[in-house]
């Protein structure tokens, strides 16, 4: 008698495991429960509503209508779309650059007993300096604008990711590293086909939780230390007077925000397909 796959594996009272390559019955749930699109749908109907009614009451300059923000983002993509990929060409290589530095950081501090102490000491230092200060610093170091928007991000995500990694390290089951030991590896291979495989889940959960700070610290910097950039624009448009500028481009990052955090879901179900779906009854 033949099993069936279909079925889910229990792994106890609460916990349900699919089976791989089994799809979740969309009749299980209601209507307002199919996709997380529908609620986000529903949060920006409301949003646009209270700005519309917000509008017949106060003046232009404190809560436009919802017709005059569209607008406003539709000549700013036309007119600023070299603003836009300013900020992004800063924001993508400023995180790359970061989450390889912070993640060899991670590594050496979860690897090396004796550089780890001074490794944290730096890194638990750094996280102690407010954003602002760097900013401040970075305006009086350096002249070069897109110098100064690097070293802001840099320091402020090589921490986050350093530390995530270096936990980590130090979550991983002993009884893996024993396993590997038991063939005699090279630090190269327990680094390449150990280690490695065991922090991406962490580099990709550092990388969604991370991207909405750093545009948000990008968004600052360009404001306090940029002519360029989306954070100049809404400082012009802040001294303007120009609220729908300022709602538009704020859009515009959410938007954004939301596109960075569907592209890191993408890359983690491909490098984890491997792994089932845990899902709570």
């Amino acid at each position: 008698m033949t099993a069936n796959t279909d079925e889910p594996r229990k792994t106890g009272p609460l916990l349900t495991v699919p089976a791989p390559g089994r799809a979740k019955a969309a009749d299980d749930r209601a209507p307002w429960q199919m996709s997380d699109h529908f609620a986000t749908a529903i949060v920006v109907g409301i949003i646009v509503i209270a700005m519309q009614i917000s509008s017949y009451f106060v003046p232009a300059y404190i809560m436009p209508s919802p017709v005059a923000v569209v607008k406003s983002l539709a000549d700013s993509l036309v007119t600023d779309y070299a603003q836009i990929l300013i900020t992004m060409l800063r924001l993508v290589i400023s995180l790359m650059i970061a989450i390889a530095f912070g993640t060899a950081i991670g590594i050496i501090t979860g690897t090396i007993a004796s550089v780890r102490p001074y490794l944290r000491a730096l890194v638990f230092i750094d996280t102690g300096i407010p954003a602002l200060s760097w900013m401040l610093m970075a305006v009086f170091w350096f002249k070069d604008p897109e110098v100064r928007m690097f070293f802001i991000l840099f320091v402020i995500i090589v921490p986050i990711y350093a530390l995530n990694i270096h936990d980590g390290i130090r979550a991983m089951s002993k009884d893996w590293l024993e396993m590997c030991e038991s063939f005699r590896p090279t630090r190269l291979q327990v680094l390449r086909y150990l280690i490695i495989p065991h922090i991406i889940p962490y580099v990709l959960m550092t990388t969604k939780s991370t991207v909405g700070y750093a545009t948000r610290m990008l968004i600052f910097a360009e404001l306090i230390g940029s002519s360029l950039g989306i954070g100049a624009r809404m400082g012009l448009a802040q001294a303007t007077f120009h609220m729908d500028s300022v709602i538009a481009w704020t859009v515009l990052l959410v938007v954004i925000n939301m596109l960075a955090q569907g592209s890191v879901g993408l890359v983690e179900r491909y490098l984890l397909r491997w792994r089932d779906e845990a899902a709570v009854r």
